[in-house]
């Protein structure tokens, strides 16, 4: 947190610390669920506060997406950045208020983070630009992709947390760009989110799909289905375009990808470019 402090710092910018943002509870949650939701209110009330960061990712955050003040998130817009379980935050603020957010680095820094990282988040809030991600041919779900282009606004992030949204927290995808990235996701499990999203009628007049990195999920084995065939499986017959491959989630030197936004995939040219998150 230091070093995320200091990072920010350097930068220009006033750091306020959240009251409760050391704070533990139970085996793994990052404070009580009141304590939680006073902070985010408290930041999203506070007129001085221009951008929000999550210091890590999130543990329970699916305990208090509810409760967020969405009255003052639409009076006064400010991004929140985060990613992993706070992509339930992101829902949310989407559902309730079309508020854009950031899939970005935790403020808990380490050097898994990196310089390009870095100067990406920076980038993202306070040199805003129309960015693209290449698709980078070492990722696992490279292997996935539908022809075609698409138009429209970036929404998703971690898929066990938009499993976990689905009938309170998780917006339509009409109209929508579905992007996706998962983390220690048994193939089951991937099998069965994406089963419920289409049988929910969520993903009716979906655009397009971009995928990420799955890490530790659905990897290649011989004589067995990976996450490779069951996104096929899932997502071909929906018919619209699905790039994969892109070097976004839960791998080292990411990048801030702004969520929300209008952003364009080409399957052909491997790019996904988005509109910037502030002006």
């Amino acid at each position: 947190m230091e070093r995320g402090v200091q990072l920010l710092s350097s930068w220009g910018l006033s750091v306020e610390v959240a009251d409760h943002a050391f704070d533990t509870y139970g085996s793994y949650l990052a404070g009580r669920d009141e304590d939680r939701i006073s902070d985010l209110n408290d930041a999203l009330r506070d007129p001085g506060v221009r951008a929000i960061l999550a210091t890590t990712g999130g543990k329970g955050a699916y305990r208090v997406a509810h409760a967020l003040d969405f009255d003052a998130a639409s009076h006064d817009p400010k991004p929140f950045v985060g990613f992993s379980e706070t992509t339930i935050i992101h829902l949310a603020l989407w559902m309730h208020c079309n508020l854009a957010g950031f899939h970005g680095p935790h403020m808990g820094w380490s050097d898994y983070n990196g310089v390009s990282s870095a100067e990406s988040l920076r980038c993202s809030l306070m040199e805003p630009a129309p960015m693209t991600i290449n698709r980078d041919p070492g990722e696992l779900t490279a292997k996935v992709a539908v022809g075609g282009t698409a138009t429209g606004a970036l929404i998703g992030g971690n898929l066990d947390m938009i499993r976990t949204s689905i009938g309170w927290a998780c917006p339509s995808f009409d109209g929508a760009i579905l992007f996706v990235e998962a983390v220690d996701m048994p193939i089951g499990a991937i099998d069965r989110t994406f089963t419920q999203l289409i049988n929910s009628g969520l993903l009716n007049g979906l655009k397009g799909v971009a995928i990420g990195q799955f890490i530790r999920s659905g990897e290649e084995e011989p004589g067995k289905w990976s996450a490779v065939d069951v996104l096929y499986d899932r997502l071909a017959p929906l018919g619209v375009p699905v790039l994969g491959g892109l070097p976004i989630g839960h791998g080292p030197k990411q990048p801030t990808v702004p969520l929300g936004t209008t952003a364009r995939i080409d399957a052909a040219a491997g790019t996904l470019t988005i509109a910037p998150g502030v002006s």
